[in-house]
């Protein structure tokens, strides 16, 4: 199924007694580039999200946020700084004797000083952590994905229906083509008349004339061509693959079709449907941006 760049996934719960958050979104990028924010202190699972992401994502911009409530089970250790502690003690005496202030030093005014202790947790268990992490980045990609077949499926109808357009567009220019050389043919034996008189135009002139005419704002080869690259971006759109760079490339050179068109018709009705052609293919360009 044809997935859109752009997508959203989230999930918040409990994982093996442990809180965590797992967001994940992403836009539109020519390659797949990941941002990875993480729990200070776990840069390690950068590593697992990114083999993560990579199964489920091919190209985009991606940013993942993960937050992980820290284990009231771990150990802990508190040392504190006695020499530090003894600097604040002394302190404070010294303040009580030189402003004769009433003696309340106690371990509770002590402690306040906060950086004359020091908390020592035992280590994360790092393969518990990155398991969390992954059943729940599992969970968070499961929505993020679905959303991006949802935008995927809406990108996919445009374009078919923009197609569509094009080949109602491409078979009106292969009916009035012919039309034209015949046109051209009418009014190159009224003029030849015109300018002879009574002198009957040459009618193997005339023909000569009208075939090099024909030559020159034949169409078919192009419209055949045009015609063949939009059923390859049908099929590629009809696959499951990841088809947005291939879909860029099919789409310039449709383009390079009705370029071509473009400049061969003499017509003004004809000009007019080459630029609502490349109207359409322009939509379409606009469109696959955000295929991945």
């Amino acid at each position: 199924m044809i997935k859109s760049m752009t997508g959203y996934g989230r999930f918040e719960g409990m994982v093996d007694g442990r809180k965590i958050i797992f967001e994940i979104k992403s836009v539109n990028h020519r390659f797949l580039e990941l941002s990875c924010r993480t729990p200070r202190g776990c840069g390690f699972i950068e590593e697992t999200v990114k083999n993560l992401v990579s199964e489920y994502v091919t190209r985009g911009k991606v940013d993942v946020f993960v937050s992980v409530e820290a284990d009231d089970n771990v150990a802990a250790e508190v040392s504190v700084n006695h020499s530090l502690a003894a600097g604040y003690v002394n302190a404070l005496r010294e303040l009580r004797d030189k402003y004769d202030l009433t003696d309340d030093i106690s371990v509770s005014s002590v402690a306040r000083y906060s950086d004359i202790f020091t908390v020592h947790k035992a280590p994360e268990d790092e393969e518990k952590l990155c398991s969390i992490t992954e059943q729940a980045g599992r969970q968070a990609l499961e929505t993020f994905v679905r959303m991006r077949e949802r935008e995927g499926e809406k990108l996919r109808d445009d374009v078919l229906g923009r197609c569509d357009t094009i080949i109602d567009i491409v078979a009106g220019i292969e009916e009035r083509s012919p039309q034209m050389v015949e046109l051209y043919r009418n009014k190159l034996l009224a003029r030849l008349n015109e300018v002879l008189g009574d002198t009957t135009a040459d009618p193997q002139r005339v023909l000569t004339e009208a075939a090099i005419f024909a030559d020159k704002t034949a169409v078919d080869e192009e419209t055949v061509r045009l015609r063949s690259h939009i059923a390859q971006l049908r099929a590629m759109l009809s696959g499951s693959e990841a088809v947005g760079r291939k879909l860029d490339f099919i789409v310039q050179e449709m383009n390079r079709e009705a370029n071509t068109i473009g400049s061969k018709v003499s017509d003004a009705q004809l000009a007019h449907k080459v630029v609502d052609i490349k109207s359409e293919i322009e939509k379409i360009r606009e469109q696959i941006q955000n295929i991945e």
